[in-house]
């Protein structure tokens, strides 16, 4: 049904290129038929002033009562244009189609003697054939517009079908896979093929950043790890103190900025595997929270289901969804189980609709309501989730707070 929408939707370019060529067709025939009827017009009326001529001249130099009872002596059933005309110039011819179903062409010669004489032929023949073909030019028109606007909508499928697909490479583009092309190749001056060239260029330049970023991201968290190792190590060797304390906490937060950033490296890579099985779900996801260590209110939701999936991702998956949902919103944190699904929400004043519009992003801090951070841990769990064959999506509930949905596959 969307392909037959599609298909006769009167915006599409086939359409705009029918109505364009149908224009064109109906301008030409227009200005052809006017061109034809007229000329044939004129012919028509030379032929017949040249016949009344003749009748009138053939019936004034014959002595025949049958010719000369075709002539017209009284002025009062000439046409009176005609006899103005012939008092004027002497002789004149004129058009009369007074009555529709016999017209006539007259033809009027002033005598000697002062008085006026006219005769007429019969236009009725050159009429029908006028009138014939008009009608004849105006169904050949029709019948060329019939099969003219159905080709040219059919020659206009190829363009517009290699349109399409560059409009759907570019939808995919912008969907994140970047290993999208047209891969269109056309002649020079074909503007379709310099359009897919240009996608394709400026997929292939995407593409090339954010495999630099990738590798620097890499390249940063490795070069991060050794140093940091030592420093750790330093910090567990100092004496116990308040600064010490807070050496040692802002060391476990680099620590786990350099842990994220090479489990997102390992993302980017894909070079991550998920080791699947069976498991019920609820019990994973009650055990998940609590080592969290933070407070969430646990609902379920049904009975409880078997989900196949990798336990340690998912374990990761909800921590960094709890953890966030107590970083950036406000209590009560809520985990709903219903059957494969799972919500994480809290009640603050929910994702920002950049996130929302083009999901998580590493190192974009989030709106200042809902606190700073990396960016790191939802980028993660979008990440962790396509490694295990999940969906994770995030919207915000209607009365107030963030809402991430987490759908598993069901086991088997």
């Amino acid at each position: 049904m969307r392909t037959v929408r599609a298909l006769f939707h009167w915006r599409s370019l086939r359409w705009k290129i029918a109505v364009l060529v149908a224009t064109a067709c109906c301008g030409i025939a227009l200005t052809v038929g006017l061109l034809v009827h007229h000329s044939t017009y004129e012919r028509s009326m030379n032929d017949g002033a040249a016949r009344a001529y003749t009748a009138l001249s053939t019936a004034l130099a014959s002595d025949s009562p049958d010719a000369t009872d075709s002539l017209v002596h009284n002025p009062q059933e000439m046409p009176p244009a005609l006899a103005r005309s012939v008092r004027a110039h002497g002789t004149a011819a004129l058009y009369d189609e007074s009555n529709r179903y016999q017209p006539r062409m007259w033809a009027g010669q002033l005598l000697s003697d002062g008085k006026v004489v006219a005769i007429f032929v019969d236009m009725t023949p050159d009429q029908l054939s006028r009138s014939a073909l008009d009608r004849h030019m105006w169904q050949y028109s029709l019948l060329a517009l019939a099969v003219v606007v159905p080709l040219s909508a059919l020659a206009a499928e190829l363009p517009n079908r290699r349109l399409r697909r560059v409009a759907r490479t570019a939808r995919r583009i912008a969907a994140g896979d970047l290993a999208a092309r047209t891969e269109m190749r056309g002649r020079g001056g074909d503007e379709i093929a310099e359009i897919s060239d240009t996608v394709d260029s400026m997929a292939d330049s995407l593409r090339g950043r954010l495999l630099n970023e990738q590798r620097f991201t890499a390249d940063v968290a490795h070069e991060l790890r050794t140093p940091l190792m030592g420093l750790v190590t330093s910090a567990e060797l100092l004496p116990e103190s308040e600064a010490t304390d807070l050496v040692r906490d802002r060391v476990r937060v680099l620590r786990t900025l350099v842990e994220d950033l090479l489990e997102i490296s390992r993302l980017d890579a894909g070079v991550e595997r998920a080791e699947l099985r069976s498991v019920v779900l609820a019990d994973v996801v009650r055990d998940s929270l609590a080592r969290t260590g933070v407070e969430a209110r646990l609902v379920f939701t049904g009975a409880p289901v078997m989900a196949e999936t990798d336990p340690r991702r998912l374990d990761r998956i909800l921590a960094n969804l709890v953890i966030n949902a107590h970083r950036h919103g406000s209590p009560p944190v809520e985990v709903t189980v219903d059957g494969t699904t799972i919500v994480v929400r809290d009640h603050g004043s929910g994702f920002p609709g950049s996130l929302l519009a083009e999901g998580p992003q590493r190192f974009r801090t989030s709106t200042a309501d809902r606190g700073r951070g990396h960016g790191l841990g939802l980028t993660i769990a979008s990440g962790q989730a396509q490694v295990i064959g999940a969906s994770l999506t995030f919207s915000n509930a209607a009365d107030g707070g963030a809402v991430a949905t987490l759908r598993l596959p069901p086991a088997g």
